[in-house]
Order: C-alpha cells, then sequence, then structure tokens
C-alpha cells in the first residue's frame, strides 16, 4: 500500500477517516493524498438563482477551503507522513474516484453522512458514489467508527458466489496484514449469504422445483456453496464460519456485523448476471449507508 485518497469535506465524519487512514499509512509507510471536492450546483440544485452567482464564485469556494486544507495538512505532516493536497471543483464523487485512478492509489478512505441537516444528501449520497465508480479499493468510516483498525479481530465477508464477492474476499486476505499490523492472529471471518429472492424473480420461481425445496434443503445446499471461499480463507491463515441467511441482503450484512462485533465489512460492489447492480450493487450501497462498522468495498478488476 503505497498512496490513500483520503476524501474530506472537513466534517467530524470525514476526520474519523484521517483517523483511519493515518493508521494505515503509518503501517505501510504510505502516501496521503488529501482530497476536497466542490460543486456549488450540488447545494443550489440547479436554481436559477446560480446565474446570480459572482463570476469569481469558484475561486471564492477554493480560498474558503485552504484554511481547512491546511490544518488536515499539518496533521497529516505531524504523523510523519508524506501528503498532497488537491483541491478540484466538480462533482465530488466522480473527482474523487477520477483522481484516485490518475493517481493509481491503493485505497481510498471516505466518511459517509457529512455534517448539518444535509449529511446523507451530500457526504453520505458522495460516499456511495464513490463506492460506485472508483476502481480501488475503498474504506467508508461512519459516525462513531472511532476503534483502530490496527487490531482487527472480526470480519463480515457477504458473498452472493460473484466474482466480485470473490475478489473482496481475496482483498480482505491480502489486506488484513496492512490494515491490522498490530493483531496477535488472524481475524475471525463470518462468511455470510442471505438466500434472499427479490419480488421481481418470486414468480419465475413458482413453477420450478427450486421453490419447492425446504428451506433446511436449501440452506444445506447453500452451505455447501461457501465452502471453497471458506477453505481459500482459511489457507491464508484465516478462521472462517459460514452462515446461511434469510432475508433482504442489505439488513442481514448489517445485523449480523452488529450482533458478531464486527471490525470490519468487506464486501464486492456488483453481483452476477444482468441484475448485477439491482442486487449486490445497491446492497453494497445500502450496507455503506447504514453499517455500524467500516465498509470496504471492491470492484471487480481491482486486484
Amino acid at each position: 500500500m503505497r498512496s490513500i485518497v483520503v476524501a474530506t469535506d472537513f466534517s467530524p465524519t470525514a476526520s474519523l477517516a484521517l483517523d483511519r487512514a493515518l493508521e494505515l499509512a503509518r503501517a505501510r509507510e504510505a502516501r496521503i493524498v488529501l482530497a476536497h471536492a466542490v460543486s456549488y450546483r450540488a447545494f443550489a440544485g440547479g436554481s436559477a438563482r446560480l446565474g446570480l452567482l459572482a463570476p469569481d464564485v469558484d475561486q471564492q469556494i477554493r480560498d474558503a477551503s485552504q484554511g481547512p486544507m491546511q490544518e488536515l495538512e499539518d496533521r497529516v505532516r505531524a504523523a510523519g507522513l508524506e501528503v498532497v493536497v488537491e483541491l478540484e471543483m466538480g462533482p465530488a464523487a466522480q473527482t474523487v474516484a477520477t483522481l484516485a485512478k490518475k493517481l493509481a492509489a491503493d485505497l481510498i478512505v471516505a466518511g459517509t453522512r457529512g455534517h448539518s441537516a444535509f449529511e446523507h444528501l451530500l457526504l453520505g449520497s458522495v460516499a456511495e458514489g464513490i463506492v460506485r465508480r472508483a476502481e480501488c479499493p475503498v474504506l467508508t468510516v461512519h459516525p462513531g467508527d472511532d476503534a483502530p483498525l490496527d487490531r482487527l479481530e472480526s470480519v463480515v465477508v457477504p458473498t452472493d458466489f460473484s466474482e466480485d464477492a470473490d475478489q473482496a474476499a481475496e482483498e480482505l486476505a491480502r489486506l488484513a496484514p496492512q490494515l491490522s499490523p498490530r493483531a496477535e492472529g488472524a481475524p475471525r471471518v463470518v462468511l455470510v449469504h442471505s438466500d434472499y429472492v427479490p419480488p421481481i424473480l418470486e414468480r419465475l420461481l413458482s413453477d420450478t422445483g427450486v421453490a419447492q425445496l425446504s428451506f433446511d434443503e436449501v440452506q444445506a445446499q447453500l452451505q455447501a456453496k461457501l465452502e471453497p471461499m471458506a477453505e481459500s480463507l482459511r489457507a491464508r491463515g484465516m478462521r472462517v464460519e459460514t452462515l446461511v441467511s434469510s432475508g433482504e441482503p442489505a439488513t442481514v450484512i448489517t445485523e449480523i456485523a452488529a450482533s458478531s462485533g464486527a471490525d470490519l465489512i468487506a464486501m464486492g460492489t456488483r453481483g452476477r448476471s444482468g441484475l448485477e447492480h439491482l442486487v449486490l450493487g445497491s446492497t453494497a450501497e445500502r450496507v455503506v449507508q447504514h453499517a455500524g462498522c467500516p465498509v470496504l468495498t471492491v470492484r471487480r478488476g481491482e486486484a
């Protein structure tokens, strides 16, 4: 891990994201890239009053951001790390994702839910937009995610048996020593599959034999399907348990993470087939929005 992009809107949650990024960067002597992207159109909503703004509004916004960015830069330098500041005008999620690609960053760290009544509308949706667009892994941090990641003990890894889910597991195995350099052993992994059929597909199963299987029969078959991924992680020294549950995936994932005291959720952002964004993609975004711990998301083709 050589380069970490930290997206910030100067909110308390963005500050927590920087805390987590500093931990990772110190462990690997990585460079921190502080990224702040602003588009005043996001605030004005396309109002006709945009035409009344001063011609130099972009420069005014940049100038207003200089002070807070300098404080963050000083904070990184005080930690003894190399730092680069990127202050951009433009849609935040796309700008951060594009910057990370340009710099060949190894990781993006972003807070979800910013400050004020617009917290989800602005930083929350920005974090989810970064997850959708980024071509490198993304670590999202929520309010209250103030526990250091240097002793990672428990991770929830959801899978829908897609390539993205497999890759998220591989990325976890690769990053675990870097995410938790002070851990006394490999983290415990809960490998979970949620047996869920979207309502739009229920009728398609009504005339098949699959619809007649009992939950126990389905669970046994799905447990067997989990074993190859579980064995792959065990071969990397991780302690793995498998779990098949039923219910809407994002709800199942966040509830299991909460009940197991997970330090991290690691998951793919796209699922299988033409419904990939409808199912796993939107699931990842909802998990990022609602999880009570940091979430590491991975897109196919990143590793």
